[in-house]
């Protein structure tokens, strides 16, 4: 029997009137969750009758919360209750009493498979990585060129090889009206009135240093545009950012709105959605800024935009094209050449596209 003759007897296995309550486990980052998303509307629009549950850490539940595609979302609390060998079992316990009929795990850990196993799941399917094939009733070759594809692609792919229907490369992401409210709250808390242009910016990234370009370069810009676009400046991060927001801050002539740390993902999500302009490294904040269409100066170093560029219609990225890069290391070992390269006006030239045709539209 040939590999393509097994991967059709297995397809027959997902007729969409068998499958009733699908488990997805989802990614465990901001930025892999927005990319996951295509796929998990490839799964409703395979299986439209189906309950789906989503099985995500808590940092990102509230980002499936906000999918139209997701009926359920089921916290995986680890660290917490959910830690170690007991906290697996107790958990995998909890998924059974569920009833699941099938399992899609979109992270790629083998702990994931080995959950969806204890839960007794009868259809398990995701991708062989970490040596979980056996673990899996239906596993998709990850080859070596599937990891060099944009990741949006990348979870695509496995739907797609599975047999499913794709629904294409839209980001299905709707956050509802208390999003709005809450992040409203805090403008007025902040004295900013509604029609006064809102600039975000994200200058932190969690892999490491080489992802982030400099924080006096990131207050020139914001400098040049508060003056020239009367504009209102936001940071925004995690509190591991904080230090580098507050440098931001120090290195500007102009007092900025530092959120770092001091919001949760609904209020981030809303506040967001406020912004007529978001500046970012390549992190978890920018693929949500590019995900809800908002105009967007994505900033790329170490890492390769052909894997992991936003999405939006409204994005531009800058990254300069030297022979080390995408080195995709934490830090850089030489010159920093590929952030150092890109100056304050790239950025604000950029800017000022976005901007002024954001005015333009209204």
């Amino acid at each position: 029997m040939t590999k393509d003759m097994l991967k059709v007897r297995k397809s027959r296995d997902f007729v969409p009137e068998k499958v009733d309550n699908i488990l997805i486990r989802g990614t465990n980052w901001i930025g892999d969750v927005i990319m996951s998303l295509p796929a998990v509307s490839s799964v409703r629009r395979t299986f439209p009758h189906a309950r789906i549950a989503v099985l995500a850490k808590p940092w990102v539940a509230e980002l499936y919360r906000a999918c139209p595609d997701v009926d359920d979302v089921i916290v995986f609390r680890s660290p917490g209750i959910h830690d170690g060998i007991v906290g697996k079992i107790r958990l995998a316990e909890q998924l059974r009493k569920e009833k699941f009929d099938l399992a899609l795990l979109l992270q790629n850990a083998i702990e994931a498979a080995l959950i969806v196993w204890l839960a007794r799941i009868p259809l398990r399917a995701g991708y062989n990585s970490d040596c979980r094939g056996l673990l899996l009733t239906h596993s998709v070759q990850r080859t070596r060129a599937i990891r060099k594809i944009h990741q949006i692609g990348y979870y695509l792919e496995m739907v797609e090889s599975l047999g499913f229907g794709t629904a294409g490369r839209a980001i299905n992401i709707a956050p509802g009206d208390d999003y709005s409210l809450s992040a409203k709250k805090i403008l007025v808390e902040h004295n900013i009135e509604e029609e006064e242009t809102l600039i975000g910016i994200a200058p932190g990234a969690s892999y490491g240093p080489a992802k982030m370009w400099f924080p006096e370069r990131f207050a020139a810009v914001a400098d040049r545009l508060a003056d020239e676009f009367s504009a209102r400046i936001i940071l925004f991060g995690s509190s591991g950012d904080r230090e580098r927001t507050d440098l931001l801050q120090k290195n500007s002539k102009n007092l900025m709105i530092n959120l770092a740390g001091e919001t949760k993902l609904s209020e981030v999500i809303g506040l967001i959605q406020e912004c007529d302009l978001f500046i970012s490294n390549d992190s978890g904040l920018m693929h949500l800024a590019g995900a809800l269409n908002i105009p967007l100066i994505a900033i790329f170093g170490s890492t390769n935009p052909a894997t992991t560029s936003p999405a939006g219609e409204r994005s531009i990225v800058i990254h300069k094209d030297v022979s080390c890069s995408p080195c995709l290391k934490e830090s850089c070992p030489t010159d920093f050449r590929c952030m150092d390269l890109i100056g304050v006006d790239d950025v604000c030239d950029a800017a000022r596209i976005l901007l002024k045709s954001g005015r333009e539209s209204h």
